[in-house]
């Protein structure tokens, strides 16, 4: 009887977890009119012109675009940086190690809003305004310590025998660092990109704050729903659900390695 209790207890979950998704689809599907004048559990009259409005725009697909250019160069940036120095913290030991660490976490737990004005002035001051690489290099101001403090406990997982060993077979550590040790940490690596490119596709104030036009993402186009005759229900339902596409597929991709990486590493 419990096995059952559970998967009836995990299908109730399933089902209240879907329900505001499926909502979001039911708005999607219907005209704004038609969703301001009844409740409805299902869209009578079909309509996909709120796909339309999204996929033939230049001002919103291109919001998508913007986002997936940004996010994917925050999370190669990220994993760049992080891996050689979760190396050096889980392998060396050196004065300050670890308050250098708590310090990293430190502007993890930082609010974004405190950090805001000094990018923009900076930004405009060097050019950089309303561009991808701005807000990519903004959002490694947080995702940058939590991959560091990921990847650590995972290669502190790794035995140091097998650097030892590297090292003396004549690998030299460029060599030992790419074809041996990174790939002991795939499911690491994997679980870290994962948390890099979801935490800089939702976030918001960095990048409405640092984009005009050029580099503007979908979250702050999304806010263009909202005009003096009310808010486009079905514009912003759409738009939301195309949203969620990219997070499915990262975690379609990466799904093996994070299957393992929750299970074994520091998340």
């Amino acid at each position: 009887m419990k096995p059952k209790k559970k998967t009836i207890g995990l299908l109730i979950y399933l089902g209240l977890l879907m329900i505001p998704l499926y909502w979001m689809l039911n708005m999607s599907l219907r005209s704004n009119a038609d969703i301001l004048a009844s409740f409805a559990l299902y869209p009578k009259d079909i309509t996909f012109v709120n796909y339309l409005k999204i996929f033939t725009d230049s001002s919103w697909y291109m919001g998508y675009v913007n986002s997936i250019i940004y996010v994917t160069m925050n999370t190669i940036i990220s994993l760049t940086v992080a891996l050689p120095a979760a190396y050096a913290f889980s392998r060396y030991q050196f004065v300050g190690d670890k308050q250098l660490f708590f310090w990293l976490l430190t502007n993890r737990m930082a609010p974004a809003a405190i950090f805001a004005l000094p990018f923009f002035q900076l930004y405009s001051a060097i050019g950089l305004m309303d561009t991808h690489i701005a807000v990519a290099l903004a959002h490694c101001l947080f995702n940058v310590p939590l991959s560091v403090w990921i990847l650590e406990g995972f290669m502190s997982g790794v035995p140091r025998e097998i650097d030892e060993t590297a090292f003396i077979d004549g690998y030299s550590f460029p060599r030992f660092f790419i074809t041996i040790f990174i790939p002991l940490i795939r499911a690491g690596v994997g679980v870290t990109a994962f948390f890099c490119f979801m935490f800089s596709w939702v976030e918001l104030l960095f990048s409405r704050t640092l984009t005009v036009t050029e580099a503007k993402p979908i979250a702050a186009i999304m806010t263009r729903t909202i005009s003096a005759t009310g808010l486009d229900y079905g514009l912003l339902a759409a738009a939301g659900m195309l949203t969620i596409v990219p997070g499915i597929l990262v975690i379609w991709f990466v799904r093996n390695h994070m299957a393992k990486g929750f299970a074994l590493g520091r998340v």
